[in-house]
């Protein structure tokens, strides 16, 4: 059975805040990290944004 596709958009729980911490080294991955804390850097600052939307077409769009 197929499980549904992930509604968190940062697939957190397939990286872990560590893993996204050690490809990303932002300090909303790395210190006390939480959805909301990395949604509301991410608005904010373009090229982590940008890491990040390049990282989940890479691992989840190959293809692409």
């Amino acid at each position: 059975m197929q499980q549904p596709a992930s509604k968190d958009p940062l697939h957190a729980a397939h990286f872990g805040w560590d893993g996204l911490g050690e490809i990303i080294p932002v300090r909303c991955f790395l210190f006390d990290p939480s959805v909301k804390s990395a949604l509301k850097f991410l608005r904010k600052t373009p090229w982590a944004r940008k890491k990040v939307e390049d990282l989940f077409v890479v691992t989840f769009h190959p293809e692409a």
